[in-house]
């Protein structure tokens, strides 16, 4: 049994209430299909994958690729360690009504806070600020829109998501003075030691 109890907000339920009520099949079978690319298993395979090219190609890169693959391996671990603190029943199991029209049911009944996939979006839209803009954007842009597929799901309450998205930020930016740090002092030593 978890140490505390976290109830929905009456905004958490009106939310859960109207998507209950006015989805549908194909719009549930699409956020499943989105939802995979917010998948801890997905994006640290990708993170690994990212930083073994960049050992092999892009060596001026390591520093993000290290600090990526540590994020993603942090957010992969920190929301099954808070599920075991917090116990919250998914809408899903609240809404009966959704499940006639095709909103499946996720994961074990009473982990819904905080949201791993967006604790794993929250970290990317954070971390998306070491890229270009147009780049920045889209990726904040796409980081958002996985992270409400948990919503439509009925996986979790809007608040999950919120609190997920807000402790995945804080966590990538709390690794970045150590991941970084690095990347940062190579060029000041560099251009010190010019004559």
């Amino acid at each position: 049994m978890a140490l505390v109890t976290v109830k929905p907000t009456r905004i958490d339920t009106a939310v859960a209430n109207e998507i209950a009520q006015n989805t549908n099949s194909d719009l549930e079978r699409a956020a499943q299909a989105m939802t995979w690319g917010a998948d801890e298993h997905v994006l640290v395979a990708l993170a690994a994958a990212g930083w073994l090219y960049t050992r092999l190609r892009h060596p001026q890169q390591r520093p993000i690729a290290d600090h990526v693959l540590m994020v993603s391996l942090v957010t992969a671990v920190l929301p099954h360690v808070l599920k075991t603190l917090f116990d919250q029943t998914r809408p899903d199991r609240l809404t009966v009504s959704g499940h006639w029209r095709g909103v499946p049911y996720s994961g074990r009944p009473r982990d819904a806070f905080p949201s791993g996939h967006a604790v794993h979006m929250g970290a990317l839209a954070s971390a998306a600020g070491l890229l270009p803009p147009a780049s920045r954007r889209l990726a904040r842009s796409l980081a958002v829109v996985l992270s409400l597929t948990r919503v439509a799901l009925l996986a979790h309450w809007t608040s999950d998501v919120v609190a997920g998205f807000t402790l995945g930020i804080v966590v990538e930016r709390l690794f970045r003075p150590f991941t970084l740090a690095k990347s940062r002092q190579q060029p000041s030593e560099a251009s010190r030691a010019r004559p």
